[in-house]
């Protein structure tokens, strides 16, 4: 089926990129607390700057963006633009694209960001400044945790990689929608309308029915520099121009798919054991070839085919350069103190006990009000496993808490501490995940031995 395609290729991705992740996660900690520590933390604060004549891409407020700024807002909008790519495809066409396929996930989801939310405030010091950072135990990493998942292999049902992957989704719409809520600053009115001119072209682009990634992307340049200085903050242009590049082609599958099967005709049937090798096309050949050639990139929609280009530049070079830049921690700094008290055993209480507690309990009262049932070939304890793996939030609850804290006086030492939680509740929350799914789950699936033959 192409939707269980498209999770299993989905599935396969994050796999590998979970594995680049924590790699050069390692090697930041490393370096954050090795000899050349200093180099290390003063690398990302050189400024950066993309000019032509006065005019700088990478300012922001007069001032050019440091490395680390160009990282946390360029880079993550691409992320984010890859992220909202994949929303959309699931609300379209995936298992975001029904009621019936998307409640239990969106459900689970909902209550693994109020519960966590909860926890944090419950938990956290009654100080103004940590609670800016009452959302970080909100997000679920979705290469990790489909990482992790992935050790099981053939012993987890298809059912429960369905709901984990498609909860990961809701999540990171849950995410975007904090961010654009909650974190952003002063509004610049010039800047705005220059935000929703851009925003206005790239509807009117989808609704003319214009075809060209490269409209969208340029567009969405603009439309990132104008959020950028608006106030808005500016990752959220990838989200808004994902959602409106087309995901459907101009003529429809069958018109190009009947295109390519009379191009393909028009060559004589051979035989392919034949030794008559041609060496030279004729030049009706060689157009009707390219006719097949442009039919075929045709009958791939802009968004599939961008996210697909996108996925090895996010999960290769964006995603680990992130967390090289943001995880590094200089545990010489902090005391047992940092690491037992303040913002991060809040946020790892609401990593470890909320996700787990928020996806598991509103999940269990939709299935027995019977609204929605448990996935397919799940029981409640392999469900219940697969809810702790909802802990793991490294990437993006590292990128609400450099949102929360860093811009503040003594956001350094609080950084650190929602850092320090984040690592270990995502570590708890993996351990404990496969602790709980080694022993849940069953050793083989019925049928299982016929399928991989299948595959």
């Amino acid at each position: 089926m192409p939707i269980k395609y498209s999770f299993k290729s989905m599935i396969k991705r994050y796999v590998t990129t979970s594995a680049v992740l924590i790699v050069f996660a390692a090697l930041a900690l490393i370096a954050a607390n090795s000899p050349l520590k200093d180099e290390y933390f003063e690398f990302w604060k050189m400024p950066v700057h993309l000019s032509i004549g006065d005019f700088n891409f990478f300012e922001h407020n007069s001032h050019p963006m440091t490395l680390m700024h160009v990282i946390n807002d360029f880079f993550m909008a691409l992320f984010f633009l890859s992220v909202g790519l994949e929303i959309k495809r699931e609300i379209l066409v995936g298992e975001l694209s029904t009621k019936q396929k998307a409640m239990l996930p969106i459900i689970g989801a909902c209550g693994g960001m109020l519960v966590p939310v909860l926890l944090f405030w419950l938990t956290c010091p009654n100080d103004a400044d940590m609670l800016r950072g009452v959302a970080i135990p909100m997000a679920t990493d979705i290469a990790f945790s489909l990482g992790v998942l992935s050790i099981f292999k053939t012993r987890v049902p298809s059912g429960l990689k369905i709901f984990l992957a498609a909860l990961a989704v809701a999540d990171d719409l849950g995410g975007i929608i904090v961010i654009a809520l909650f974190y952003s600053s002063s509004i610049d009115a010039t800047f705005l309308l220059m935000a929703l001119g851009c925003v206005a072209l790239l509807i009117a682009g989808n609704a003319l029915r214009i075809m060209k990634k490269s409209f969208y992307l340029v567009a969405g340049l603009a439309l990132w520099y104008a959020m950028l200085n608006s106030g808005i903050h500016a990752t959220i242009a990838g989200v808004i121009v994902a959602f409106c590049i087309p995901a459907s082609q101009r003529k429809g599958s069958p018109h190009y798919i009947e295109r390519i099967r009379k191009n393909i005709n028009r060559f004589p049937v051979t035989d392919v054991n034949s030794k008559h090798h041609t060496v030279i096309l004729t030049p009706d050949d060689v157009d009707t070839l390219k006719s097949i050639e442009s039919a075929a990139d045709k009958l791939i929609s802009p968004l599939q085919d961008l996210e697909d280009n996108l996925y090895k530049l996010i999960g290769y070079f964006i995603i680990p350069l992130f967390a090289f830049a943001n995880v590094g921690i200089d545990f010489s700094s902090m005391s047992i103190a940092d690491v037992t008290g303040g913002v991060g055993i809040s946020v790892m209480t609401g990593l470890v006990f909320g996700k787990l507690i928020g996806v598991f309990s509103f999940s269990w009262v939709a299935i027995k009000c019977r609204i929605v049932q448990l996935p397919q070939g799940s029981n409640w304890k392999s469900f219940a496993s697969v809810c702790m793996l909802c802990g793991i939030g490294l990437t993006v609850s590292i990128f609400i808490a450099d949102l929360s804290y860093a811009a503040l006086e003594s956001g350094a030492q609080i950084l650190n501490q929602a850092k320090v939680g984040i690592l270990c509740g995502s570590l708890i929350s993996a351990v404990a995940g496969c602790i709980l799914l080694n022993r849940y789950l069953p050793h083989s699936l019925p049928g299982q031995k016929e399928e991989n033959e299948e595959e």
